[in-house]
């Protein structure tokens, strides 16, 4: 038995919460390691649809514990929201099913307002963020003024670390045009939610490593996608936090050698929400129909995904990158209609050819696809269980994305439902 990691392989939205789901079978324990309630994902369960933001795919299975770890970002009123959205829909989230790392930062209304405020002010260079305050909330993080979960518990030592926090934030709003914060009004947020989410604290990485000892299989669920790394992806149109599966031992204060299998989860096509390079992007009436069929849109924002070939360049690089032992392929089905397809295999950059994504981000600007065509094969692969079942031209556009990407398919998804899954590799068993 071993543990393992989800990461998504492209720019999110991969169709990771099936996949997560799928797993969770499998698994005891189901991490979140790193984001925060910018990123969400559908499960459907029994013609049931549940809609996650912030909290872990296990929680809506039983008899499952669910985790968060600090190497997310916390938006307190926005988890017991969703909490209270689960248990409208008949799931049970108590404390005994969720816990929460006590060193996870916060996001608090001032990082909200910060991010809106910013991307508003930015209008040459918009980075294409939710306004959910997932980056000014990272930052402060890393500048060690962050409020944590654990320090609610102690709330005659807020004073001096909301004023440590107010210094650089209400600065900020003065340059902003903002109106200033106070530290009374930053106190009443945190000491009115408190109760709620206190009992959820816990020490993360204390439960894991006692999980691990006991042969718990673990599963770590990352967040976004490799090329919206903060360090790997395409910058600075990324998110605010690392999306790697090395982030999965440090987010969680699980140790890197408790990480047995990475699992890349990436589409059989490509798509990106928000500003940035995208050198795949169709703009005809091929890239309208891959939205359409594929019901390209947020779960968490609403916002149209742009859609385009697939990238093998972008998901190769991903898979070095990010250690990924096998691939989780979704939405094969979304392309039964059409009579070719392209993969592209290299980049054009000012005439010369690229075998990876230049950090450069002029350069990746310019880049423009070199693609290979093979046809499509006008047949039905949606709700395939087997390859039996899978018309030959689709077996053979799965294996030629495994050469180009030089990674094993180990999961092939072919429609949203669960069922609808084809093994080739069991992650947690790594055969």
């Amino acid at each position: 038995m071993g543990n393992v990691v989800v990461v998504g392989a492209q720019w999110g939205d991969e169709g990771k919460g099936k996949i997560v789901d799928w797993l969770c079978e499998r698994a005891d324990i189901v991490v979140r390691f790193q984001g925060g309630h910018n990123a969400g994902h559908t499960l459907v369960i029994d013609g049931q649809s549940y809609k996650l933001s912030l909290l872990p795919s296990g929680v809506v299975r039983p008899g499952k514990l669910a985790i968060i770890g600090n190497g997310v970002v916390l938006d307190p009123y926005a988890l017991i929201a969703e909490i209270k959205r689960l248990q409208a829909q008949g799931v049970s989230v108590s404390a005994e099913r969720l816990r929460i790392a006590e060193n996870t930062p916060l996001i608090l209304s001032l990082h909200r307002d910060l991010d809106k405020a910013r991307e508003g002010a930015n209008v040459r260079q918009r980075i294409g963020t939710t306004g959910r305050g997932i980056g000014p909330a990272y930052e402060d993080k890393i500048g060690r003024r962050a409020i944590r979960l654990a320090d609610l518990a102690d709330p005659q030592h807020l004073d001096d670390k909301i004023d440590r926090l107010l210094t650089h934030h209400n600065a900020l709003r003065r340059g902003l045009g903002e109106a200033q914060i106070t530290r009374d009004s930053i106190k009443k947020e945190l000491l009115d939610i408190a109760p709620d989410v206190l009992p959820f604290m816990d020490v993360v990485w204390r439960l894991l490593e006692e999980a691990r000892r006991a042969g718990k299989r673990i599963l770590f669920e990352g967040a976004q996608g490799t090329m919206l790394d903060i360090d790997h992806g395409t910058y600075p149109y990324v998110t605010s936090s690392t999306t790697m599966a090395a982030n999965a031992a440090s987010g969680s204060g699980m140790g890197p050698s408790g990480l047995d299998y990475v699992l890349g989860i990436t589409k059989a096509y490509t798509t990106r929400v928000g500003e940035g390079p995208f050198p795949t992007e169709l703009f005809d009436q091929l890239g309208e129909e891959m939205g359409q069929r594929g019901r390209e849109f947020g779960t968490v924002t609403g916002r149209k995904r742009r859609c385009g070939w697939f990238d093998a360049v972008m998901v190769r690089q991903a898979v070095r990158t990010g250690g990924i032992t096998g691939l989780a392929l979704t939405k094969l089905d979304i392309l039964d209609t059409f009579d070719e397809i392209k993969l592209c295999i290299a980049y054009d950059i000012d005439g010369k050819r690229f075998d990876y994504l230049p950090a450069s981000q002029s350069a990746q600007a310019r880049a423009k696809p070199i693609y290979e065509t093979i046809a499509g094969w006008r047949d039905r692969s949606e709700g395939a269980r087997s390859w039996a079942r899978l018309p030959a031209q689709a077996i053979k556009y799965v294996k030629r994305i495994e050469e180009l990407v030089d990674c094993p398919v180990a999961l092939l998804s072919t429609s949203p439902e669960r069922e609808d899954t084809i093994l080739v590799q069991d992650p947690f068993l790594g055969r």
